[in-house]
């Protein structure tokens, strides 16, 4: 029986560690030959390598070196006609506390990065009728969680980059989707917090989930294989929230 991606070139940005080597892994599983961008979790790298994923380290803030990965995967694996944009740092401030150089950081990987993707990807993309998965989050829709303003500013950025790109590229057959998690368990949301801090945070995503869960990299996965997938050929320009019905945003507004 064929896997669902057999014969498909997948990218997966901040793929080697938590949702990104999820998605990647589950593309693997599917048949899909899949390339896996990091910047610094080398040993995690190696260890998507034996399980036959191509580690590619690019920091999608330089286009240069994205570039430079696009024709690396071109080169090796084919053309691309998955393209998940998965990157994303993010450093916690309250409002009053704002650093400058944080928030440009994180701009330059979580928005200008899938500018920088996009671009080096869409020759490829044409090519192939391809279609993008933008990681969101439900922060940039407006979470109540301490710390996250300046961070739900480039989550929102990705949101209406999903829209507008939808809307630039539909007319080559490019879909463009987007799924926004809530609070996953992963290295990025455990960063500079201790085991106490840590237990605390999943308490509170609990008390204000319709579940009363918390979520894993593997429940945000099969939502990015579904948009990806000829099941959704008909949708694009769209955002899946994956969060475990979350209560507490902050207006009743779209």
């Amino acid at each position: 029986m064929e896997r669902e991606f057999e014969g498909s070139v997948v990218v997966v940005t901040g793929g080697t560690r938590g949702i990104g080597r999820a998605i990647a892994e589950s593309f693997t599983k599917e048949g899909a030959k899949v390339a896996a961008f990091f910047v610094s979790s080398d040993k995690k790298a190696e260890e998507l390598k034996s399980m036959g994923i191509l580690p590619v380290k690019c920091d999608v803030s330089n286009r240069e070196d994205v570039k430079r990965a696009a024709d690396i995967v071109q080169r090796e694996l084919g053309e691309t006609n998955i393209l998940v944009n998965n990157a994303g740092i993010m450093y916690r401030m309250a409002l009053e506390n704002y650093e400058e150089s944080l928030l440009d950081k994180m701009f330059a990987v979580n928005v200008k990065g899938i500018i920088n993707t996009v671009l080096e990807f869409l020759p490829q993309l044409k090519a192939t009728r391809g279609t993008i998965v933008n990681i969101a989050s439900n922060a940039g829709i407006g979470t109540a969680l301490e710390g996250t303003t300046y961070y739900a500013i480039t989550k929102a950025g990705v949101i209406i980059l999903t829209r507008r790109m939808a809307f630039e590229l539909g007319k080559y057959g490019i879909r463009v989707n987007a799924v926004a998690p809530g609070w996953v368990e992963t290295d990025l949301a455990a960063a500079g917090r201790s085991l106490d801090e840590i237990e605390k945070i999943k308490d509170f995503i609990r008390s204000r989930t319709m579940l009363r869960m918390t979520g894993l990299p593997d429940h945000i996965a099969p939502a990015v294989l579904f948009l990806a997938s000829e099941r959704a050929k008909y949708m694009t320009g769209q955002v899946i929230v994956v969060d475990g019905g979350r209560t507490d945003y902050l207006t009743h507004g779209i």
